[in-house]
């Protein structure tokens, strides 16, 4: 098993507090409803929610992924972390076992965030992946994001408090 790691920084005019909210303590309700025309659920499957617990995210019927299983590792809500794994679903495919999150919210001059994400595909056998794979699935990431941002910024007393 071989890990390729990628890192990547968005940044937006959201608060660090305001978007860790919404991208990790309310993303079970906030993303289906957000997303409905591809994320059908978001279901605790295992656990409290928290660290130690799995969830599954069930897609719409006809798209091209059923479901993921995330198992979740942190949430830290003081330092504006969480960590987190892909353990199962479609996109893993024959060449992955698993991908891993590491994402950090940080406080940005203009009273916003900058948002950074380590990312770890932990192969299968001696499969080296490439930057274009990873790239697919930035792009999908930074979809999710810029669906809680618009919501956000048009919703600016959500999570104000």
């Amino acid at each position: 098993m071989g890990v390729n790691t990628f890192t990547h920084e968005s940044t937006t005019t959201i608060a660090p507090t305001r978007l860790f909210k919404g991208l990790v303590l309310d993303f079970d309700s906030l993303v289906p409803k957000l997303l409905s025309h591809d994320v059908k659920s978001i279901e605790i499957v295992e656990g409290d929610g928290g660290a130690g617990s799995i969830k599954q995210m069930n897609f719409v019927e006809g798209g091209p992924i059923k479901y993921l299983k995330h198992k979740i590792h942190a949430i830290d809500d003081k330092n504006l972390e969480t960590k987190y794994s892909l353990i199962e679903g479609d996109v893993l495919g024959d060449k992955l076992e698993s991908i891993t999150y590491d994402i950090k919210f940080e406080a940005a001059g203009n009273g916003g965030c900058v948002c950074k994400t380590k990312t770890e595909y932990h192969t299968k056998g001696d499969y080296v992946l490439k930057e274009e794979e990873h790239n697919e699935g930035k792009k999908q990431a930074m979809e999710l994001f810029k669906a809680v941002e618009d919501y956000l910024l048009a919703n600016p007393s959500v999570y104000a408090k």
